[in-house]
């Protein structure tokens, strides 16, 4: 069994984040109001390689947290834990607290 995934070429491992179904008062959220699609990235490949063999390197980094498509994505069991595989131009941005 694979301990850890290293992404190929301009793909991103992702563990998505699940957001709180209810705040620290004990007061439970809409579910669209914890619909936010984002995820920490894991895990990121090398990026792809352009005709003269440089090296387009992915934009984002371990540790960022990402906004993601609603659909899309390859989702990826490692163990216990369920991740997904996406490619760098999929990702829709970085948030920022």
């Amino acid at each position: 069994m694979a301990r850890r995934l290293i992404p190929t070429l301009n793909r991103v491992l992702i563990e998505k984040l699940v957001q709180p179904s209810k705040t620290t008062a004990g007061i439970l959220l809409p579910e669209k109001s914890a619909k936010l699609n984002s995820g920490k990235v894991v895990a990121v490949g090398p990026g792809l390689k352009d005709k003269a063999g440089n090296t387009i390197p992915v934009a984002v980094k371990e540790g960022d947290t990402v906004l993601l498509p609603e659909y899309g994505g390859t989702q990826v069991k490692l163990g216990e834990k369920e991740y997904h595989l996406y490619r760098d131009e999929d990702i829709l941005g970085i948030l920022h607290d």
